[in-house]
Order: C-alpha cells, then sequence, then structure tokens
C-alpha cells in the first residue's frame, strides 16, 4: 500500500519499483487485527535485499503467525533518501507504507560490515534514536542478526537485542515473549532480562567491558543473571525447518533474480579462511524429496524459470546426482534451469555436466583462492592444479568459453612469488583450452581474475592475523597485474581501502561504536558502495574519535589475548582454531569431516556429518 506522499517523489528517482510494494506473494494484514509488528530492515537496496535468501525464510516465518506482520523495508538510494529528508517523509515498510516507527520490532541482518553505517542512517531515516539507552518505551526494540553477528561489538551500544545463529525459531520465541510483556505492561529493561535467558539471545545491555592499559579486552562480565556464554542456535534437522512455498516476486530485476532453493547448511570443507564454514558447523543436509517439492513449489508459485541449488559448496552434497535427476524430472518439461553455484573444482564431475546442461553457457565460476599448492596447503583449500586443469577441460569440451577464477591476495605466509602462481594459473586455464579437441569452433576463450583482499574474521583460524597493509596490498595488485601476458585474461580486483575498514570492524570492540555514532552524524551510508566510500573521511572519523584503525585491522593479536566475542559459542573449539593455524604456519592440510572428524566441537549438537560419522564408527 504505497504512501501518498512517496507516490509523489517517484518520478524523480532512478528506481521507482524499489519503492512501491504491492509485488505478488507479499504479505498484507490489518494492523489492527495483529499484536505485533516486525519491521525487516535490509541495510541495503532493494535489488540486493530481495536476493537474499535468509530475508525470504524469515520474512514467511514470522508471517505465517496471524498475530504477527512482518514488513520489508530497504534503505533508499541516495536521489530518494535526499527527497525523504526534504519532504519529511520518515522510513517506511513497503507493505504497509507506514513509518517504521510505528513497529513494534525493529530487525537489522547483518551481512557485511561496511553495511553498519545504512543501520545507523535508517533509523536515522525513521528518527528513531540510534542508541539503545535513548529507546525508553517498550516499542521500537532493535535486533538484529546474521553473520557479522558473530562480532557484535561495535554494534553493541545501538542494538537492544542481537540473534546469535540461525533464526527461525529464536526469532519466535523472543517476539512471542514481548507479546507477553507487552500484554502484562512490563518495562522494555524487564524484556530485555527475560529475553537474555533465551538461548541465542545477546543483550549488550546486561555486560559490562574492561580494557587493558594497552587497549586490548581486560574481562567481559555479564550482570542481571545473563548468560556468561551465549550459545549460537542452529536446526538440526532440516528437513523440517521451515520453508516457504513461494517468495515475493520483485517488481524490478534483481541481483540474483530467481527461485533459490537450500540444499544443506555447513560445509565439510575447513577451509582456514572461512568464516561461513565454522559458523554454520555442522552440516545437515536436506533429503532429495525434501528438495525436489521445495524447488518445485516455488517455481509454480512464482513464475520463475530458473532455480538456484544454495549452499556454501553445492557438488558437495551427498546425493547431488541424485537430486539433479529429480529435479530434470519436471524441469525439463517445465523448461526450468537448474544453476548449482558454489561448485568445486573437484567436485565438477561428467554427471554433473550432464544434467546441468540447461544452464546457460555464460560462464562457470571456481575458487582456487590462491595461486600455489603450498599457499592453497595453508589456507586449507584442497584443491590441486590437474584438478583444474581436468575440469577446464570437460566444460571447453562441452561448450563453455568463459572461466571466472576467485582468489584471495593477502593470506597468511604469502610472497611474491605465490601472487605470480595467480597469473600462471589461470594462463594453464587459456592454454588448456586451447588444446582441447572439442573446444567450440571459432570462439575464443576468456578467463577472469577476480581477487578480494583477505580480512582475518572471528571464529577462523586466522582471527589472530594482522592484515596485510593497504600499501602491501596495492604492491600485491600492482605485481599480479604485471605478471599478466595475455589479453584472454581479464583482471578484476577488489578495493584494499574497503577491505581496511571491513578489517577494522570484523575484529573491532565497542569502542568503535563512537566512530560510527559520528560517522551517522556526517551521513556516512552505503560505505560498501565505490561511489559512497571515503578512506579519507573515515581515517579522518578515526582520528577525531581517538581511534587508531591499526590496532583492529592490520595488528597480530596474542594468542592469549582476550577477543571480543570469546563470549560466544559457535560449537567450535579454540583449541581446534588454535591447532589449525599452528597447521597453516606448517603448510599441513587437515581431511574434510566427511574422510575424518577433526574434533571441531560442532559434534556436540548431537546431529549432522560429524556425529553421523562418530556415529557409524562405534
Amino acid at each position: 500500500m504505497i504512501n501518498k506522499e512517496v507516490e509523489k517523489l517517484l518520478l524523480k528517482v532512478q528506481k521507482p519499483g524499489r519503492y512501491v510494494g504491492g509485488e505478488l506473494n507479499s504479505v498484507i494484514k490489518n494492523k489492527d487485527e495483529v499484536d505485533v509488528r516486525f519491521a525487516f530492515c535490509f541495510p541495503d537496496t532493494y535489488e540486493i535485499g530481495m536476493s537474499h535468501l535468509g530475508m525470504k525464510i524469515l520474512y514467511s516465518v514470522l508471517n505465517e503467525k496471524p498475530y504477527i506482520w512482518c514488513e520489508r523495508v530497504f534503505a533508499p538510494w541516495l536521489d530518494m533518501e535526499e527527497l525523504m529528508n526534504e519532504k519529511n517523509i520518515p522510513l517506511f515498510a513497503l507493505e504497509s507504507g507506514d513509518s517504521i516507527t510505528d513497529f513494534d520490532f525493529i530487525g537489522f541482518t547483518l551481512q557485511y560490515e561496511l553495511s553498519f553505517t545504512n543501520v545507523l542512517n535508517m533509523l536515522k531515516l525513521a528518527d528513531i534514536p540510534i542508541k539503545s539507552d535513548d529507546r525508553k518505551s517498550l516499542g521500537q526494540i532493535v535486533v538484529a542478526g546474521g553473520p557479522c553477528a558473530c562480532n557484535p561489538e561495535p554494534l553493541a551500544p545501538f542494538i537492544d537485542i542481537f540473534f546469535i545463529g540461525e533464526g527461525e525459531e529464536v526469532d519466535l520465541e523472543v517476539v512471542e515473549l514481548y507479546r507477553k510483556c507487552k500484554a502484562e505492561n512490563k518495562t522494555k529493561d524487564e524484556f530485555l532480562r527475560l529475553a537474555s535467558q533465551i538461548k541465542g539471545v545477546y543483550v549488550p545491555a546486561l555486560y559490562d567491558v574492561e580494557y587493558n592499559d594497552d587497549g586490548t579486552l581486560k574481562s567481559f562480565t555479564p550482570r542481571d543473571n545473563a548468560p556468561a556464554v551465549v550459545e549460537k542456535r542452529l536446526m538440526m534437522d532440516m528437513d523440517n525447518s521451515y520453508f516457504p512455498e513461494n517468495f515475493v516476486v520483485p517488481n524490478i530485476e534483481i541481483v540474483h533474480d530467481r527461485a533459490v532453493s537450500e540444499i544443506f547448511r555447513g560445509c565439510i570443507r575447513g577451509c582456514r579462511f572461512c568464516q561461513a564454514g565454522f559458523l554454520y558447523r555442522p552440516v545437515r543436509e536436506k533429503s532429495v524429496e525434501t528438495i525436489n517439492s521445495q524447488c518445485k513449489a516455488l517455481c509454480d508459485n512464482t513464475g520463475y524459470d530458473e532455480v538456484s541449488l544454495s549452499s556454501l559448496s553445492s557438488s558437495d552434497y551427498t546425493k547431488i546426482i541424485d537430486l539433479l535427476t529429480e529435479l530434470n524430472v519436471w524441469a525439463n518439461e517445465d523448461k526450468v534451469s537448474i544453476s548449482l553455484p558454489s561448485l568445486r573444482v573437484d567436485g565438477f564431475s561428467d554427471d554433473i555436466l550432464d544434467r546441468i546442461k540447461t544452464v546457460r553457457k555464460s560462464g562457470l565460476t571456481f575458487a582456487p583462492e590462491a595461486g600455489t599448492q603450498r599457499l592453497r596447503d595453508v589456507i586449507n583449500k584442497n584443491v590441486r592444479e590437474d584438478e583444474l586443469k581436468e575440469t577446464c577441460s570437460k566444460a571447453f569440451n562441452s561448450g563453455w568459453t568463459k572461466v571466472k577464477l576467485y582468489f584471495m591476495i593477502g593470506l597468511p605466509t604469502e610472497t611474491y612469488e605465490d601472487v605470480e602462481g595467480i597469473a600462471k594459473l589461470a594462463q594453464m586455464v587459456v592454454d588448456t583450452y586451447y588444446s582441447c579437441e572439442n573446444k567450440p569452433k571459432g570462439k575464443s576463450v576468456t578467463v577472469t581474475i577476480s581477487t578480494a583482499s583477505f580480512v582475518p574474521k572471528p571464529f577462523t583460524p586466522f582471527q589472530w592475523y594482522g592484515q596485510n597493509s593497504r600499501e602491501m596490498l596495492m604492491d600485491k595488485q600492482k605485481h599480479l597485474k604485471d605478471s599478466i601476458t595475455t589479453k584472454k585474461i581479464n583482471y578484476n580486483y577488489h578495493d584494499a581501502d574497503t577491505s581496511f575498514i571491513e578489517a577494522v570492524f570484523a575484529r573491532g570492540d565497542r569502542r568503535l561504536a563512537k566512530s560510527l555514532e559520528l560517522a551517522c552524524e556526517k551521513g556516512f551510508r552505503f560505505d560498501g558502495w565505490g561511489d559512497c566510500f571515503s578512506l579519507e573521511k573515515w581515517l579522518e572519523v578515526f582520528e577525531e574519535c581517538g581511534i587508531d584503525p591499526d590496532f583492529y585491522a592490520t595488528r597480530e593479536r596474542e594468542l592469549d589475548e582476550l577477543l571480543p566475542w570469546d563470549f560466544l559459542d559457535y560449537g567450535v573449539k579454540k583449541e581446534f582454531l588454535l591447532k589449525e593455524r599452528e597447521k597453516a604456519y606448517d603448510d599441513a592440510v587437515t581431511p574434510h569431516c566427511r574422510l575424518k572428524c577433526s574434533n571441531c566441537g560442532a559434534a556436540k549438537y548431537g546431529g549432522g556429518v560429524c556425529y553421523e560419522r562418530r556415529q557409524n564408527m562405534v
């Protein structure tokens, strides 16, 4: 239901479809007939937020309850924000057009550290106090979850409740508690103290922090009976976990404009740089029957002609061939293509290739991550050059002509020889194309190298590692560019400046909140977008706040240092991460979870691949 004041602005903005709502499958309720209103805020544009699977799941699970109305809210782009400020129009939800000041909950998903300024700016646009202490009443409860909640401390003064882990159950439990507290006229403080007793809930206001003279963390102390350790929530039975039968179909083209179905959560591989691979342990698969029925329902209810099988590593699904066979029974008839993102080099078999021939041959993407075998061993990326060559040969002989290769620069122990190895690996792929007898006639090959600057993240074996300086990262990017000797290879790289700020907030503590508050006052937003980000302005903010960003980004942590996220339990033991760190510096690999259990700690959940393997060994 579009706001009439907003409607007047639509002809003046670049993409009006971002702001009108009314899409197929969006949920409209009578606000006078619900007990709780939940504004699900994605701190980025409509096109990015509408592509996010987690938002689709939680939007639907909340709206399943007749007494909850969950609505979607996205960050307005610069042109719309300027007009909203000019006309005094507060940030609004798409379904009702109402200002989010009218909502009981204002929830954010934290997918990227550079979206933190958008979180605060969205509250500012709604004229809601950004600090938790300034929101006194039982209403406008600001909550947040997602992968960046694994280190919530930089945002701690602004957020009332963080959801730690997967949200399908804990979100509902907190909303149910709120509904009860609201009916009993309890205060906000009473509600927060009660909420802190729910597993997977972190209430920052109930913890006191002290620092040592050298700036490191001294203590992290709960009070008012808050738990000393907050344990993540996760869904162990994926077949019976909630998954929607339809999605809201966007009005405009979005980044991932297709149906999406999860096939499993977690990852067996244990790549030492990959935060998601540790946060979402253990691996929990859905059955072929469940995935097949969910994909069919989504395509029937949305009209999409492509379905993407979502996971961290799709070819590691144990019954991938059976699944693709089942999907193709109806997908071929309905002219629906099946896409497999996150394919591993060593998982691209002839059987898989035969079953995804309906996918447009626009290009294949693989992520070797490092240019030499030594460095791939350091990061536990068990991919060998001969496997990449064999996989590319299969693809080229089957008609593909474009390959994208993703790498990271600045990994622990990386040398300039490792950087050169990236160019050599890409050249090997080019040479492989021209050696294939059945390559497409009359077409040339294109290999695109993309490099991201490595950012050490919490809950990984590299969480103690100091990020390469910006100068060193840029020098390595130049060295790689100079090492490429053919026009068949394109090189794209992620800006080292944004990676530096990402590293600051990824491993930051509560003292960074004052820099976020000042950045909000100065109008910072969309820091993940090149046309909005300014390192110079960020450095000015840090200086004004008396913060040394290198203390957070490039400083090597002592192994016995208390880390800002040590009070959170994501199921992976710190001792395990330390052992993996030692193995990394010895260039030693760790077998994946199906080959051998490495005792990371995730077996305690009583399910998933690691637990099942142990049970079978008894």
